[in-house]
């Protein structure tokens, strides 16, 4: 396969010059974001907009200046995220929106609007056949991404406590998936019920189509009925109380490959642009409602054509980048029983694992990991 081309643009800046969000603007025009023709189409832009409490997710003058440029090329663009599987301050676009809003992402700000992809509940979504997909044969993605006529991924790239990095794979795959195309991603397991939570009010039941609850009329609880639960997570959007959960968590290697399967069912046969900025690495995602010391320096802005390529990218120059000092990562090897896996991500969290999501993404066409990368300056 031809070489894929990543753009690349580091963080300087001249005084009194160009910020990085006009930078960021120039990058993704010398790679080309035009050819997109955006012309009077709805354009989604993926992000994520940052557990409350974190603070290392990327600002939102980086997705305004994405918009911007959108915009001037004819587009109608919005930003975009599904509902989080697991409670917190982004489980339904009520909440989402507010933690978005607290986080510093309003129309305003950013310049366009902003919906939460898979609607209210994290139960709007659209059946997607993956095409060449091995483990997952119809991916469940957020209504809104599928309805849009381009897609741009814009990533925060940083540290991942399964993943061993979150990059444009991960935001699309796992990003756009809906809360029950979430779990199937994360989990092996059935659907699993806590009664101290669970109110009774049967709008579970609605949900699921294949009998795998069963109402307690006497207690007044819903119970799983383990023979007929598929794992779909159906459920899980459809709980108002935080009452259902799964078990069973995937191997890492599992994950890594469901999660390339779904992002090849977003971006398969639809125009697709993606930047990754490698900055604030935090060992963790910025679904963690903290952020811990970056394990490595701030590298740049990459974007490209090819998501995969981009991950490929971005992984290289932070495997070539020193730790900071401070950091989990740096630490980590300065204890006296450390084993250096020549691997920043591994050395920071040894559980983690990232090269089978990469593999298995070339395996099935996501793009590919041979690249050229062109430096805009």
């Amino acid at each position: 396969m031809e070489k894929a081309k990543v753009y690349f643009s580091d963080f300087r800046t001249k005084a009194f010059g160009d910020g990085l969000p006009a930078k960021l603007k120039k990058l993704i025009k010398k790679a080309g974001v035009k050819s997109l023709n955006m012309e009077g189409k709805f354009v989604a832009i993926k992000l994520h907009f940052g557990e409350l409490g974190n603070v290392s997710y990327l600002r939102p003058n980086y997705s305004r200046a994405v918009a911007d440029v959108v915009k001037e090329f004819g587009g109608k663009p919005f930003l975009t995220d599904c509902n989080t599987m697991y409670p917190g301050s982004r489980k339904n676009a009520l909440e989402h929106l507010e933690c978005a809003w607290e986080n510093g992402f309003t129309p305003l700000t950013v310049g366009c609007p902003i919906l939460i992809g898979d609607g209210l509940k994290g139960t709007d979504d659209v059946e997607v056949p993956v095409i060449g997909g091995e483990y997952v044969k119809v991916a469940k993605i957020g209504r809104a991404i599928m309805d849009a006529d381009v897609f741009i991924s814009l990533t925060h790239f940083k540290g991942h406590e399964m993943t061993g990095f979150g990059g444009a794979i991960k935001n699309i795959g796992m990003g756009c998936g809906s809360r029950a195309g979430k779990a199937e991603q994360h989990f092996s397991g059935k659907a699993e019920i806590d009664e101290a939570k669970c109110r009774g009010c049967l709008i579970c039941l609605k949900e699921c189509a294949n009998n795998g609850l069963a109402f307690d009329a006497e207690a007044k609880k819903m119970r799983v009925n383990a023979e007929n639960c598929v794992g779909c997570g159906r459920c899980l959007g459809a709980c108002n109380f935080d009452a259902i959960a799964f078990a069973n968590f995937a191997a890492n290697e599992l994950l890594n490959r469901r999660m390339a399967e779904y992002t090849k069912a977003v971006i398969n046969g639809r125009p697709c642009f993606h930047i990754s900025l490698v900055v604030d690495v935090s060992p963790n995602c910025d679904c963690h409602g903290e952020n811990d010391v970056p394990i490595l320096p701030n590298l740049g802005m990459f974007a490209s054509f090819d998501p995969l390529a981009l991950d490929q990218a971005c992984v290289d120059a932070c495997l070539k980048a020193h730790p900071m000092p401070g950091s989990q990562l740096f630490e980590n090897m300065a204890k006296p029983d450390s084993v250096d896996h020549h691997d920043h991500f591994t050395n920071s969290t040894p559980e983690s694992e990232w090269r089978t999501c990469l593999e298995h993404a070339e395996k099935i066409g996501v793009g590919t990991r041979n690249y050229k990368l062109i430096v805009v300056k």
